[in-house]
């Protein structure tokens, strides 16, 4: 991505959707007592996050493109593969390692984690397809395989964004509405949020943030920023709103669409010159936000083991310097694996 095409705000607030899934995942080892707080617990919509910033960004990269007929559909999908898979092997073939070694030192083993009959839909980046029988292996990547679902059918998305380029309101409005119609309507007939599912339903679980994100990026480009100070009005009260509605207990649209609120007035404050969230540091944070996101539950793995038998912990629920070290280790983890990868 060029400088031009580079807009920071929306790179860092990658990590703090990332961290906000990690705080998700690593809050149940803490050893303290009662519930997690509802604003971690909300923690799972950071995903969220980051498939409406997938609609918005690819619309931003290949708009242009799409408009002028230079659109190479399979180009497209190698340069989206590149980005994706390489990591995702890495972790895949990871998990397989520890399982093996695992198991061969006498350590209990989940009989999910080296589910063979799941290992070609994970090869295949097909395991939020419904293909997969188990959540096997590094679990986080069904969002990967929903990514890769949402990069197939790209076309089909931008297709609709650019015939609403004129009407950018409406698509904004049609794509809230769709998204908040089809939680309604899958929890309904499904039983559960549309929005908790992962390797059952996950690939239909992109498809209204990935709208929603093409849409606001139709806006975005339609009604560029003029105004400095009221871009950062939008991105503070918007910036608010996410974790509020979280500890309030909000309907996990109303998380999802003020998420959106935040990724488009953060995309206008990069339009109006402003420079929130775009020091290097948070840059590259987002940069490495997808290492960080892959890793973390391989990280739990091995470390809430060590510990448990370092410490000799029977519940698994670590002290809090302990955790605290725990979750700020998956940061440089995720730095050498980015660059590794």
């Amino acid at each position: 991505m060029t400088d031009a095409q580079h807009i920071r705000p929306l790179t860092s607030l990658r990590f703090f959707a990332a961290f906000w899934v990690v705080l998700f995942h690593y809050w149940p080892k803490l050893d303290v007592g009662g519930a997690a707080p509802l604003v971690v617990e909300k923690g799972y919509l950071g995903v969220e996050a980051f498939f409406v910033l997938s609609g918005f960004i690819l619309c931003h990269v290949y708009r242009t493109s799409l408009e002028d007929g230079r659109f190479r559909y399979g180009s497209f999908l190698w340069n989206r593969l590149a980005r994706i898979y390489p990591l995702h092997l890495a972790t895949l073939l990871g998990m397989i390692a520890l399982g093996v070694v695992a198991g061969l030192a006498g350590f209990a083993v989940d009989s999910n984690l080296l589910s063979w009959e799941s290992l070609p839909a994970n090869l295949l980046l097909l395991q939020a397809w419904g293909l997969a029988p188990e959540a096997a292996f590094n679990h986080p990547s069904w969002s990967i395989s929903a990514e890769w679902f949402a990069y197939l059918t790209f076309p089909v998305f931008a297709w609709a964004a650019l015939a609403l380029k004129d009407r950018p309101l409406t698509a904004v409005g049609a794509a809230a509405v769709f998204l908040v119609g089809i939680y309604a309507a899958f929890e309904v007939l499904a039983g559960f949020p549309l929005t908790q599912a992962t390797i059952a339903w996950g690939a239909l679980r992109i498809v209204p943030c990935f709208a929603l994100g093409c849409a606001l990026h139709a806006l975005w480009r339609a009604r560029p920023a003029q105004n400095r100070a009221m871009a950062l009005a939008g991105a503070l009260v918007s910036g608010a709103l996410a974790p509020i509605f979280s500890a309030m207990g909000a309907p996990d649209a109303a998380i999802v669409l003020a998420l959106g609120s935040l990724i488009f007035f953060l995309a206008r404050t990069a339009q109006s010159g402003a420079q929130v969230l775009s020091s290097a540091p948070l840059v590259y944070l987002g940069e490495i936000s997808y290492s960080v996101y892959m890793i973390c539950v391989p990280w739990k793995i091995v470390f809430v083991n060590a510990a448990s038998k370092i410490l000799q912990l029977n519940d698994e629920r670590l002290p809090l310097v302990v955790w605290i070290v725990f979750l700020i280790g998956v940061v440089p983890l995720a730095a050498l694996s980015y660059h590794l990868m």
